[in-house]
């Protein structure tokens, strides 16, 4: 990670990284915060270590003001609370200013997500007979069977992917690994591409990511959010889709088939049960559409 002026954030999130194994994403989203704290703080001619109650919550008012999102507001906070409990905790200093900050209350926000009918579109659109459209159409299928997250797609390696047992093993948020079923679909495709594909895409590199370009190396975050973007026009999808999507999509398919609330919890290395309730409010508005269309009252 990029070194700070101020080394209080450093060890923090050296801390935090420790403790909580978290990924560089979380980090990186953990140091943007703070940062934008210590800007905030310089601006209003304080140190952090200054900083009292009063001074937190004339940033919350501000950035309320601006416009800022109430989640990524909420965010903000928790980092702040994390950071002082841990300046506390290391006597950097004697009290916490951001003990008495009243929790942003957040309606839950329900993710968007496509139908099936949709997702079929999307499976579809990769051209097979090429290269490159024969991964695409891998990596679509596989995302769909197993709700990965596209860092963790893109993180597959070879030896964690068993079309034989129809499973992948991959590590998600904190470090924890989970095994989950690929299905026949993703199976099949999975083996057509490592027979024909991916050789002729690697062209003999040394690389062990199962995902790869034209170049030889692993497919990227970026790369993949464009193919993405590619084949939901293609497919003539007039939704905001992106890899998230067909996370989404799994959890609320599942569910509508009447997956149990627990497994999809597993399925998606979600730490805590709540996270994946969300996707029962998807499941629940989906069937009352369904019964309003269909019932003779509804």
């Amino acid at each position: 990670m990029k070194k700070q002026t101020d080394p209080a954030i450093d060890q923090f999130l050296d801390a935090a990284w420790m403790e909580g194994g978290l990924s560089e994403n979380t980090l990186a989203a953990y140091r943007s915060d703070l940062n934008k704290l210590f800007n905030d703080f310089k601006q209003m001619g304080v140190t952090w270590k200054d900083a009292d109650t009063a001074d937190l919550r004339n940033i919350l008012k501000s950035r309320h003001l601006a416009g800022d999102k109430p989640r990524s507001i909420a965010r903000s906070l928790s980092v702040w609370r994390r950071f002082y409990q841990y300046c506390v905790r290391e006597e950097l200093i004697r009290d916490n200013p951001s003990d008495r900050l009243e929790s942003q209350k957040l309606a839950q926000a329900i993710p968007d997500t496509l139908t099936e009918k949709e997702v079929e579109s999307l499976l579809a659109a990769p051209d097979v007979k090429i290269a490159e459209g024969l991964r695409d159409k891998a990596m679509l299928e596989v995302l769909y069977a197993t709700g990965l997250r596209v860092s963790e797609l893109i993180a597959l390696s070879i030896d964690r992917v068993s079309t034989q047992k129809g499973v992948v093993k991959t590590i998600g948020k904190g470090q924890k690994e989970r095994l989950v079923p690929l299905g026949d679909e993703a199976v099949s495709w999975l083996e057509s591409y490592f027979h024909s594909a991916r050789p002729e895409l690697i062209k003999g590199a040394l690389c062990d990511s199962v995902f790869v370009t034209r170049r030889g190396g692993a497919m990227s975050r970026q790369a993949f959010w464009y193919i993405i973007k590619k084949y939901t026009k293609k497919a003539e999808i007039n939704k905001k889709v992106s890899p998230h999507t067909l996370r989404h999509a799994f959890a609320t398919h599942l569910l509508n088939h009447g997956a149990d609330l627990r497994v999809v919890q597993l399925l998606l290395g979600h730490s805590n049960i709540s996270t994946t309730q969300i996707y029962t409010h998807v499941a629940v508005a989906r069937l009352q559409n369904l019964h309003q269309k269909h019932h003779p009252r509804g």
